[in-house]
């Protein structure tokens, strides 16, 4: 372990620094809007966007390729499929009454058919795995300088919004009373939780942000009592787990997304289990 502390101060391992500091940057994401997801019961947003957003890369893969619109990245199509897909998701949901989780399966099927499609007939190899699965390891200072920005952004909703948030999560009759909108509330919920989810996917991978979306917030909120300390306590589980992850990758020269899940997931059982055994005795 102090080999790899060592490291982290030596100027030969600058992308090692990068990494650690980019798991901490993305824990107050995680950690804050993690808890907002996992309070609302919309955990399985963050798969379907993650998943969906193939048919936004996969557009603009196709519309790059074939020189209709020359040079449009990835990200582009990716962003615009995760709002699109989080707006499509909150209008079923509010209008049509249906549960999140039938529109959320129907979504995530249907953004990964049509980025299947659009690669299909894409000219020349394309591979979507650059952009699907990211690599913690080669984070640049451009990106850190991102991520610090997402942030202060979303503290600053977090705090902005928060009563808003707190009472369309709990209580939404009294939210109602209160005058709260909560259509707008739970559709601005997801368009940031969305493209949340594409820009640290973009650094982290799939996997990894799926995790780091619920089990900081499923540990947290067991010892939490409102919403604000679990978004703290959140942070500070998705803290643990990254530099948890990012140490134990180096040192066993293993994925380090895939050993921050494993350290989150553990974590998580462990708890779990305790509460269990608590309870039965």
């Amino acid at each position: 372990m102090m080999n790899f502390f060592d490291m982290l101060t030596s100027a030969d391992f600058p992308f090692l620094r990068n990494a650690l500091l980019a798991g901490l940057l993305s824990s107050v994401l995680f950690g804050t809007i993690g808890a907002v997801v996992t309070v609302r019961r919309i955990a399985s947003l963050a798969g379907a966007i993650s998943h969906a957003v193939l048919g936004g890369i996969g557009l603009a893969l196709y519309l790059s390729a074939a020189g209709i619109i020359p040079g449009l990245p990835p990200i582009a199509g990716a962003l615009a499929f995760a709002v699109l897909a989080a707006l499509i998701i909150g209008l079923v949901s509010l209008r049509a009454k249906q549960r999140e989780d039938t529109a959320i399966n129907a979504i995530w099927a249907i953004g990964m058919s049509l980025g299947v499609l659009f690669m299909a007939k894409t000219p020349g190899y394309t591979d979507p795995s650059t952009w699907l699965f990211g690599n913690i390891l080669l984070v640049s200072n451009r990106d850190l300088t991102f991520l610090a920005a997402l942030d202060v952004i979303a503290l600053f909703l977090a705090w902005r919004f928060y009563a808003q948030i707190e009472a369309a999560s709990f209580d939404e009759e009294f939210a109602r009373v209160r005058g709260v909108n909560l259509e707008a509330v739970f559709l601005i919920l997801l368009a940031v939780t969305a493209v949340a989810i594409v820009l640290l996917q973009t650094f982290v991978g799939i996997v990894m942000v799926i995790a780091m979306l619920t089990l900081p917030a499923g540990c947290s909120g067991v010892f939490s009592r409102s919403l604000g300390g679990m978004m703290c306590l959140s942070c500070i589980f998705s803290v643990i787990f990254s530099v948890s992850g990012v140490a134990a990758g180096w040192i066993f020269d293993l994925p380090v997304g895939a050993m921050t899940v494993i350290v989150a997931g553990a974590v998580f059982l462990g708890i779990s289990a305790f509460r269990v055994i608590k309870r039965i005795h």
